[in-house]
């Protein structure tokens, strides 16, 4: 996963519309790759997103004023060159074909 996970990026929501659109927003703006979301508790939902780190950087805020119009945004964070234990970490969230850096699929 060394070579994918460049840059976390978080998005968290309050409801699912409007983490659809922060992943819509952060998709279209950058060439980042939106991986999986975590449902929190009691509607709150996390986004996480994947690129280097000024793609991530611009994909969260536009994600984040996304959320902002459609709903409520709990918070975004990005973390730059996370240390190797955060990757292994990031790596269980992540669905088995992008786990470890690995290719899509066609």
């Amino acid at each position: 996963m060394e070579q994918s996970l460049q840059s976390l990026g978080m998005i968290e929501t309050y409801g699912l519309p409007a983490l659809l659109a922060a992943a819509d927003a952060a998709a279209k703006t950058a060439d980042v790759r939106v991986t999986a979301y975590e449902k929190i508790d009691a509607g709150m939902v996390t986004l996480c997103i994947l690129g280097d780190v000024a793609a991530v950087k611009a994909a969260v805020d536009a994600g984040g004023q996304a959320a902002r119009a459609v709903g409520k945004l709990l918070g975004v964070h990005v973390i730059a060159r996370p240390d190797a234990a955060i990757a292994q970490f990031i790596d269980s969230l992540l669905p088995p074909d992008l786990a470890g850096g690995g290719e899509h699929s066609a």
